[in-house]
């Protein structure tokens, strides 16, 4: 059975993925993970294709556990896997909770690597894998340390399975938006007087016609807007010293 795997997917970015992946003709079987079963009960109101709510906390190891059970089990053919799932904090590296921080590196590396890593075996020629990372990946972020630097290792990690896996003919693009309404910064409100300054809002139907499109012309790496596929380009010409020094003016620090 053709099947898509996407992770986060009871709202924002994953839930959209979810619901356009999910109504693709050739696609038979869809399973949602997330840790609030109710939503992701919700999407087969939405989906054409067979839901699978798989009520998970990616974080915890009888998770993961769980998850490589279901996969022997069912033997699926993942056409794709969207890994969304992730949160950040924004503040001061010692003001942030050490359970916020341990929390981001859990979720937004750890699991992540853990997904593709299980469900690999299950992918054949053409399958796609889309890696939810950042716009913060292309530079460290003070006062967002933590959250920038999962980021960068989802960038590179997604662009070097990439090369891993060509011979295979499967896809690994990592998709980096930057501001996208979601419930992020709502999430990360707790910390949210240290960041000021939001440059421009992207939609979460932005970003994913953006990634899909991109996947179709095979590129490893996926920015929503052109203003910001123009500053990543400027940001490779930058020394990273000078490019966290406007970002600081930007906040007011």
């Amino acid at each position: 059975m053709k099947t898509v795997i996407v992770t986060g997917a009871s709202s924002g970015i994953g839930r959209e993925f979810a619901e356009v992946l999910g109504n693709l003709s050739h696609v038979e079987e869809i399973w949602v993970i997330a840790r609030r079963g109710g939503r992701l009960e919700e999407l087969k109101n939405t989906i054409a294709a067979t839901v699978l709510p798989l009520e998970l906390d990616l974080t915890r190891n009888e998770a993961l556990d769980a998850y490589r059970k279901l996969l022997a089990d069912r033997n699926p053919q993942v056409v794709a896997l969207v890994n969304a799932a992730g949160y950040g904090c924004m503040g001061e590296v010692e003001n942030v909770e050490l359970s916020d921080q341990r929390g981001m590196i859990d979720l937004n590396i750890t699991a992540l690597t853990a997904i593709t890593k299980l469900t690999l075996p299950y992918m054949s020629y053409g399958a796609e894998i889309y890696q939810l990372g950042s716009f913060s990946a292309f530079t460290p972020l003070p006062y967002m340390c933590v959250y920038a630097a999962t980021k960068a290792y989802v960038l590179s990690f997604s662009r070097s399975l990439n090369v891993e896996l060509k011979a295979r003919g499967i896809h690994s693009m990592a998709v980096c938006p930057s501001w996208v309404r979601t419930e992020f910064p709502d999430r990360a409100a707790t910390y949210r007087d240290v960041i000021v300054f939001f440059d421009h809002f992207y939609t979460p139907e932005q970003v994913i016609q953006r990634a899909l499109r991109d996947m179709k012309k095979r590129k490893d790496v996926s920015v929503c807007g052109g203003k910001h596929r123009l500053l990543r380009l400027s940001l490779k010409l930058l020394p990273q010293r000078f490019a966290m020094k406007l970002w600081c003016i930007q906040q007011k620090k």
